[in-house]
């Protein structure tokens, strides 16, 4: 019996191909490790968790990392880059923040080098002329450039609030926005991390004091329905994504934005899940971008198709139009 397939297909066949490596959906995570130290990079069960969970992204913002002796860092980017050899990982940590001089924390960016460029950071002062202190740990504000995404630039502005002045430090991100508005020329803006914006840190009473809730070009892409936190006894939307700019907007994937069941999604208990974090990360998908944007693909196909009509008498690279009924 003579098999049906022709092969004048094989050339849609090539470009079918080609579209599916081009396309590249960037996941973007901001995860509270609740006191991330020696302690727990010296657990090497909490370690391996951990280190699955940042690996499923290509972006990754923790807070709570209390790395005093600078040695949990390098050694969670150690076990990383052992962990997933397909990828090469680096770091960009802040300054220690915080306004007791026996705690601070760092915001740490973990990031696939293959897949993102770091082009801009900036820390953004504790104080300004004129202002009060707003934050108690002051964003650690970084611009990536991620050509493979529909967005291809943006910026990313973390925030680990005060649980008992979560309104004002939230509402004064709109400040941070517009400094890096205005230092950077651009609209293409993300915020991210564990805002404490629900429960009783962000009554509703407060919300119209917020600027980023009551201006409606900022989207919440995490909703207040949302759990992202581990204890069975809590329910609360503290940790948040929030996109400002048109074209960022719809760069994200639909629907994408949501916390990662890591105890769930590795069948561990209650204590377990608690011995890594208290809070979930939260997560969002940037969309591929166009075909159209990568003539590399296209460039391969002309080049095969050549060398098929180089190569093959006509009726061989055809044969349907000779043969096929």
């Amino acid at each position: 019996m003579r098999s049906s397939f022709c092969p004048v297909l094989l050339p849609l066949l090539l470009l079918g191909a080609c579209g599916v490596r081009g396309k590249f959906n960037l996941r973007i995570c901001a995860f509270n490790l609740h006191s991330f130290g020696e302690s727990k990079a010296n657990n090497a069960r909490v370690m391996h968790t951990i280190v699955r969970i940042i690996a499923r992204c290509d972006v990754c913002l923790l807070q709570e990392v209390r790395d005093n002796r600078n040695k949990a860092v390098p050694l969670l980017l150690s076990h990383l880059n052992r962990y997933d050899s397909n990828h090469e990982y680096k770091v960009l940590a802040s300054e220690r923040l915080g306004r007791s001089p026996t705690y601070k924390e760092q915001y740490v960016f973990v990031y696939r080098t293959g897949t993102v460029t770091v082009t801009g950071q900036y820390q953004y002062p504790d104080t300004r002329p004129g202002d009060v202190d707003a934050f108690s740990r002051e964003p650690f504000v970084i611009r990536l450039k991620a050509p493979k995404t529909a967005i291809k630039e943006f910026v990313l502005i973390p925030q680990h609030t005060t649980p008992t002045n979560s309104t004002k430090e939230i509402d004064s991100l709109y400040d941070v926005f517009t400094d890096i508005k205005a230092m950077w020329k651009t609209e293409d803006i993300m915020f991210l991390g564990d805002f404490n914006a629900d429960c009783g840190y962000l009554p509703k009473k407060n919300r119209k004091n917020v600027r980023l809730l009551s201006s409606s070009s900022f989207v919440w892409m995490i909703s207040d329905k949302t759990d992202t936190t581990v204890r069975e006894s809590t329910t609360c939307a503290y940790d948040r994504i929030v996109v400002h700019g048109e074209s960022f907007v719809r760069a994200i994937v639909p629907l994408s934005a949501r916390p990662f069941n890591f105890q769930k999604e590795y069948r561990l208990t209650e204590q377990q899940a608690l011995d890594i974090s208290d809070h979930y990360p939260v997560e969002v998908l940037l969309k591929a971008g166009s075909p159209r944007q990568q003539p590399g693909s296209y460039m391969l196909l002309l080049v095969l198709l050549l060398l098929l009509v180089v190569l093959l008498p006509l009726p061989r690279l055809f044969p349907c139009l000779f043969t096929c009924s």
